[in-house]
């Protein structure tokens, strides 16, 4: 049984992701795998620190995984320190870097594989716009491909703070059917193992479908 997903909509290891706390308790205070992939132009390190020091409140660990690169993405040493994580962390930045970095690699079988074996999996942002299929284009709130990870949902990261107007488009373009999930920062929409969804953090998220607010209950159990 795959472990539990979290989709974060931006500003992570903050004070108002309350969410970590559970997720580090599921993950059985494994850990916390963090992998700043998206945020290689960004001063990766930083991330990572962040990540130390806001786990570190919560009782627990976290060290990054700096792959940074396409050739980082297929280094076996990564990809079998991804597949024996407990707790697998991607990061916010760039999502077009992000999915550059991963498609078709070794990091990116091992993570699938660690996740479907009961890690928990948390992808903050770019990582949680990556992990669907289509996914948002920030560029102009049109959709491109994704890593399709999580089938028949979309996600507005920044929700709070994204532009209306791409996020009307966003709604508008949608393929039938397919359920966009705008959510807050400091905010995550979960699933949990037994594919029932929620909502923790400081924030909000919301639901369309076929251009419809909806409820979480429109979220297809994966």
């Amino acid at each position: 049984m795959s472990g539990p997903l979290a989709l974060v909509g931006g500003g992570e290891w903050r004070g108002g992701c309350t969410f970590d706390r559970d997720l580090l308790e599921a993950s059985g205070n494994a850990e916390v795998l963090v992998l700043p992939t998206a945020a290689a132009y960004e001063h990766p390190e930083r991330a990572v620190e962040a990540a130390m020091s806001h786990f570190a409140g919560l009782g627990g660990t976290a060290r990054g995984l700096m792959v940074l690169r396409r050739a980082d993405a297929n280094v076996e040493a990564h990809a079998a320190a991804v597949r024996g994580a407990r707790f697998i962390y991607l990061c916010g930045g760039s999502p077009m870097h992000l999915r550059s970095v991963l498609k078709d690699s070794a990091v990116w079988d091992a993570l699938v594989a660690a996740w479907n074996d009961g890690a928990v999996l948390a992808a903050s942002s770019a990582g949680a716009m990556v992990l669907c299929d289509p996914m948002v284009d920030m560029r102009g709130g049109a959709f491109t491909v994704g890593l399709g990870l999580v089938a028949g949902i979309t996600v507005i990261p920044h929700h709070d703070t994204w532009s209306p107007e791409k996020a009307k488009r966003t709604i508008h373009l949608a393929p039938a059917g397919l359920a966009v999930v705008g959510i807050d920062e400091q905010t995550a929409v979960i699933c949990a193992p037994d594919g029932t969804w929620s909502v923790a953090g400081a924030g909000a998220a919301v639901v369309f479908v076929n251009g419809q607010e909806s409820g979480l209950e429109a979220l297809p159990a994966r």
